[in-house]
């Protein structure tokens, strides 16, 4: 029976069994025009974790050690009702001895005995603290989802503007942009399915598998756990996805038996991670005469994303690329 049908039986037929009142799943009150409580339900006394000899006869403001006399609750009975005769869901927020800080939902209706034409009040009390829990976590996931989505479309169209279109056809421009729009998806993806400690190592499986053209073409070495934000593996990701194709077209990738390393440490404060990419088997190193794109952006996502640094080491057996990233958020750019 919920609050309806029981307001419904006590106003036809005046009936306030005990019995008929505990059908009630919710916390439940019966009032006297004093509000003095007439009857409770049995989940009230289990909720509040109150005696029924305590409550039964004893004004609502001094149940439980006045637990019950609440601001709120008091305008709500001694004005509000009198002048609507029945209110819906009236929030709550208190703190309640043995139960913390609560929010609860109060449906309140006045009841009028034809016979002696006497008042008397049903007071539902429902528990609505989960649920506004779960509607503040909904809210700041959606938040947080618009935000992501906001910064994906920012990196996606400065992608697209600076990718270089000068001496190369469109489908090389194709290529490259949606090689890095498919990196930044991948690290997007992880960041919501896997936050763990083991995330880096699964980021760069996935970056780098397109890469694998043999069982030793790239080898990722077993590395300290790392918990890292969502912005940190998109970062990340992206350069990755720069060292891996540069590697590819001109570096330990592009020769049959060359070989990439790729390991990171952590330093002993535990503030900074080092990730390195160390090539060797490829094709003779020199030093580009000019910076080219995927230099720079790797440069300025190590810089200004991830509020870290970039040394890139163009050795002659092979490039060697460290990177060093702030593991604390604080440090991260806004």
């Amino acid at each position: 029976m919920n609050m309806e049908d029981l307001y419904r039986l006590l106003r036809t037929s005046h009936v306030q069994a005990q019995g008929i009142v505990d059908t009630v799943a919710d916390p439940m009150l019966v009032l006297d025009a004093s509000l003095c409580v007439q009857n409770a339900s049995r989940s009230f006394f289990e909720t509040f974790k109150v005696d029924r000899y305590e409550t039964i006869g004893q004004p609502l403001f001094e149940l439980g050690n006045g637990q019950w006399d609440i601001p709120d609750l008091r305008r709500l009975l001694l004005e509000v009702i009198p002048k609507a005769t029945a209110v819906i869901n009236y929030q709550v927020d208190h703190v309640f001895p043995g139960l913390g800080s609560r929010t609860m939902l109060l449906t309140a209706r006045t009841l009028v005995h034809p016979d002696n034409a006497s008042h008397s009040m049903l007071l539902s009390i429902v528990d609505a603290t989960e649920r506004f829990q779960r509607d503040v976590a909904k809210d700041l996931l959606l938040g947080e989802m618009r935000h992501r989505i906001k910064n994906l479309f920012g990196v996606a169209q400065s992608l697209a503007r600076q990718t270089p279109i000068e001496g190369r056809s469109a489908q090389q421009y194709r290529d490259d942009l949606l090689g890095r729009l498919g990196a930044l998806m991948e690290a997007e993806d992880l960041a919501f399915v896997k936050q763990d400690e083991t995330v880096l190592a699964a980021l760069l499986e996935r970056i780098l598998a397109p890469y694998q053209a043999g069982p030793a073409a790239i080898v990722i070495e077993p590395g300290p756990a790392v918990e890292l934000a969502s912005r940190s593996l998109s970062s990340l990701g992206l350069i990755c996805h720069e060292l891996a194709t540069n590697a590819a077209k001109y570096g330990a990738l592009s020769k049959a038996g060359g070989e990439v390393r790729v390991s990171w440490t952590i330093d002993a404060d535990k503030t900074e991670l080092r990730l390195s990419w160390v090539e060797h088997g490829g094709p003779v190193v020199t030093p580009p005469a000019s910076t080219g794109y995927g230099t720079k952006l790797i440069r300025s996502v190590a810089s200004y994303s991830l509020g870290g640094r970039s040394e890139l080491d163009y050795a002659v057996e092979g490039l060697r690329a460290e990177i060093f990233v702030p593991l604390r958020s604080d440090s991260l750019p806004n």
